[in-house]
């Protein structure tokens, strides 16, 4: 082999992710040469051309027809779906539906509710991965979508993102591996997955508009890397992202969509607009963009005009309608041989919701067995917060899922513990607020229940006084689509969220328990009064709302009675949530409002406090050395109650690792200290960590995390001896053993990392994740491991040569239970 790992060659690899996975779990590959791509001599993947039925239907399409494939429309049958292109009847084309789903399928039915994918990816199990697209394929086809707008693949690299929880990981190969998989097991049911966001969308702050900057060797070695996946896998459709790269808008940079996207890698999809992120007509169509969504506006009466006057030759716009219809084709849209839609499964869907969140569910720390709970800890239990009684289901945003049902977590901690068990609950922070104390407001009004007629108006005009300075949190609950108006002292309380106003807010505890929508704000009172105005329109069908008060006094009342409960138990079960969505970041890494203060009493008041967190990436922990453990669930889903019961009680193990580094406080990670890289300066942001991005920047700057990459504890203790590791097929093959060296049956992720070349004068890596197995052994059980670790994973982006270099020489290989948790180190010689 040629020092040059040519792209034919690293397409075959899939970036060492399929080969790897393959060997470490058993699942089977299939080399990208079986998508039907194929590679010139000089390395470029072409698609194949197009059948006779797809180019018989395209000189019969009129152009008024063809630019209908090109952009989206209104739904006149809408199922709630996310994008709607309507197809040509007269031809037999039929319409595109296409739905949200990172988590589960986002329409106004009922659906499973899965976990979020970073859940998903916690378990370190690409099977896994698949079989949760396959839930998301069938229930897509069943609830009347073609089009699954799902997988996100981007990588978290800021902790701050507020999307981290509907993506996989900091780790490229990692990642890689999930999405491949997910796609797969999406499009066997025969939904057109679609992978986003192309590319480098890492947050969502300035997400509209932000120029990120990041050399070729990180693109190519981190971000770029899962979509290359995801086309290998052969993803129908890819969307382009909100940001520029490079100074020039993601759905009009042909360097990704032409240059990477198609030449290199050879897909052979379609690529659509995220909504609202096209910017030009010619520009965007010749850069390779072909589906503008979720309407018209650059591609409908606009691209007309510029065939019209030559400005754009319709064998563009052929181009993109060949490839919209190449993929209907494939799935059996245009000829009928698609399956029939199937039923929905609730339960199979259920059971596969479950399995997942046990097996994502992530023990960061168990100090003296507090965990599972047994014995008196297990028959005397305080289950404190507002999230251990409320279920936890979704993030918001285009993530959120109307499930099919949710138990909260207490109800099942109740029927777990049995009936000789105490479980006493204690709210600990009030997330809904109490009524207006009697006299507050003048002049007096209904504010607990004030009902708007259709189509009529009701303003407020008068005082809101406060009988001492205090912070208040004033809580707003509505029914409707349009929240009331409310002004305190001139100020809106609960203005829209920018873009797309309500669609962003529904995130975990956005609902009160009847339903209402609820939102929050919080301001400094003085003594005295306020003015309040309020104005609320009853829209088509009504409107009913409470406004409603958390105070200084409030929230001590709460943390006396937690504590109090608290004492009075053997153990306890405390839940910490943080409310994420699409379209905002976060600010901070603290959980939000008042709960570390909580956790803070509690812990003083009890030491055997487990801390359930229910939050959407990583989260500083000042409190964690006064905890008997915490257990990172994240977004669990419709089960997500069930699981954590399973895993509190010991009914299975915690089988989580985490997919991304914990950050010991907001000024100790890869973006603190620097606004270039996060949030930008001047509408630039800079990827100047380059390819360290994660646990390999702590490598690289000697810095401790919180919590490792990789990290994860069991209920059972393993050990590994025996490593070997041997060149083969200009790669390395590496054998270890994992013995199970406690008293019972438990997971854990064994972990290949592999060391720079000394060859390559190019910037490397102190290590990186170059494979994994997931194990579950019985007490004293042993498994002997064999990892490959293909050429293309012990490669490095050359961007002289614009293609990927060997690393050659003596490399060190290190096996351990996390980044920071080495067990063996050996090194192997990687030969051409």
């Amino acid at each position: 082999m040629s020092d040059t790992v040519s792209r034919r060659s690293a397409l075959w690899l899939l970036g060492g992710a399929v080969t790897v996975a393959a060997a470490a779990t058993g699942w089977s590959a299939r080399p990208a040469g079986a998508t039907g791509t194929r590679a010139t001599a000089t390395g470029t993947a072409v698609a194949p051309a197009a059948s006779p039925r797809v180019e018989s239907l395209i000189r019969r399409l009129t152009l008024d027809e063809k630019l209908t494939f090109l952009h989206g429309a209104d739904d006149p049958h809408s199922l709630g779906q996310a994008g709607y292109v309507p197809g040509v009847p007269r031809l037999g084309i039929p319409p595109l539906r296409l739905a949200d789903g990172p988590a589960g399928v986002r329409v106004t039915k009922h659906a499973t509710a899965l976990p979020a994918p970073v859940l998903l990816a916690s378990a370190f199990d690409p099977a896994l991965a698949r079989e949760y697209g396959e839930v998301i394929g069938r229930e897509g086809r069943a609830l009347g979508q073609d089009v699954l707008l799902s997988p996100m693949v981007n990588l978290i690299r800021t902790p701050y993102a507020g999307r981290n929880f509907e993506t996989f990981s900091e780790d490229p190969l990692l990642s890689a591996d999930l999405v491949a998989e997910e796609v797969s097991g999406i499009q066997a049911q025969g939904l057109i997955a679609t992978v986003k966001h192309f590319a480098l969308n890492n947050q969502e702050k300035d997400r509209m508009s932000i120029d990120v900057r990041a050399d070729e060797q990180t693109r190519h070695e981190a971000e770029l890397r899962g979509f290359e996946a995801a086309v290998a896998a052969r993803a129908g459709a890819v969307m382009g992202a909100y940001n520029k790269v490079g100074g020039v808008f993601a759905c009009e940079n042909a360097d990704l969509l032409t240059g990477v996207l198609r030449e290199a890698w050879g897909f052979d999809g379609w690529v659509m607009t995220d909504w609202f992120a096209a910017h030009s007509t010619v520009a965007s169509l010749r850069a390779g963009l072909d589906m503008e969504m979720p309407n018209g506006t650059y591609f409908g009466a606009a691209l007309k005009e510029a065939v019209g006057d030559g400005s754009v030759p319709q064998a563009l716009v052929d181009r993109s309608v060949r490839r919209v219809l190449t993929v209907m084709e494939r799935f059996g849209l245009l000829d009928g041989s698609a399956p029939a839609r199937p039923d929905r499964d609730p339960a199979a869907g259920a059971r596969t919701a479950l399995k997942v969140a046990k097996a994502g569910a992530t023990l960061l720390r168990n100090e003296r067995r507090a965990l599972p709970l047994t014995g008196a800890a297990a028959r005397s239990i305080a289950v404190i917060g507002p999230t251990g009684s409320l279920p936890f289901v979704s993030g918001g945003g285009s993530a959120h899922v109307v499930p099919d049902h949710a138990a909260g977590p207490l109800d099942a901690i109740r029927e777990r513990a049995g009936k000789g068990a105490r479980v006493r609950y204690a709210l600990g922070e009030d997330l809904f607020g109490r009524a207006l104390p009697a006299g507050a407001v003048s002049p007096g009004a209904d504010f607990e229940g004030q009902r708007v007629a259709a189509g009529a108006t009701w303003t407020y005009d008068g005082t809101l006084t406060a009988a001492e300075a205090d912070e208040w949190t004033l809580v707003i609950h509505y029914s409707g689509r349009e929240r009331p108006v409310v002004l305190l002292d001139g100020t809106e309380l609960f203005p829209l969220a920018p873009g797309y106003g309500e669609y962003f807010a529904g995130g975990l505890v956005s609902a009160a328990p009847d339903g209402l929508a609820v939102r929050r704000a919080t301001v400094r009172l003085a003594t005295g009064p306020h003015t309040l105005k309020i104005t609320a329109k009853g829209g088509a069908d009504g409107q009913v709302f409470r406004l409603r008060r958390i105070t200084g006094a409030t929230r001590a009342a709460d943390v006396a009675e937690a504590v109090r409960v608290a004492r009075a138990a053997e153990s306890v079960v405390l839940f910490a949530y943080e409310d994420a969505t699409e379209g905002a970041d976060r600010t901070t890494l603290a959980l939000p409002g008042h709960q570390n203060a909580l956790i803070d009493a509690v812990t003083a008041a009890n030491s055997r406090t487990a801390v359930v967190l229910n939050t959407s990436s990583s989260t500083t922990m000042p409190w964690l050395e006064r905890t008997a453990a915490v257990l990172q669930m994240y977004y669990p889903g419709q089960e997500g109650a069930a699981a954590t019961a399973a895993v509190l009680f010991g009914d299975c193990d915690p089988g989580g690792r985490l997919t991304q580094s914990f950050p010991v406080s907001d000024e100790r990670h890869p973006m603190a200290g620097d606004p270039r890289r996060y949030p930008g300066v001047d509408g630039v942001e800079e990827y100047s960590e380059g390819i360290h991005l994660g646990y390999r920047w702590y490598d690289q700057e000697s810095v401790a995390p919180l919590f490792p990459f990789g990290h994860g504890l069991s209920y059972t203790s393993f050990g590994y001896d025996d490593l070997s590791v041997r060149a083969e097929h200009g790669g390395l093959s590496v054998s270890f053993t994992v013995r199970n060296t406690g008293r019972r049956t438990g997971t854990t992720v064994a972990q290949v990392y592999v060391g720079r070349s000394p060859h390559l004068r190019l910037d490397q890596a102190e290590r990186a994740l170059a494979g994994y197995r997931r194990l579950e052994l019985p007490p004293g059980g042993a498994r002997r491991v064999t990892v490959t670790l293909p050429a293309r994973t012990l490669s490095s982006w050359d961007p002289a040569r614009h293609d990927w270099v060997l690393g050659t020489g003596r490399r060190r290989v290190e096996v351990g239970a996390s980044a920071r948790d080495i067990r063996l180190t050996g090194h192997g010689e990687v030969r051409r």
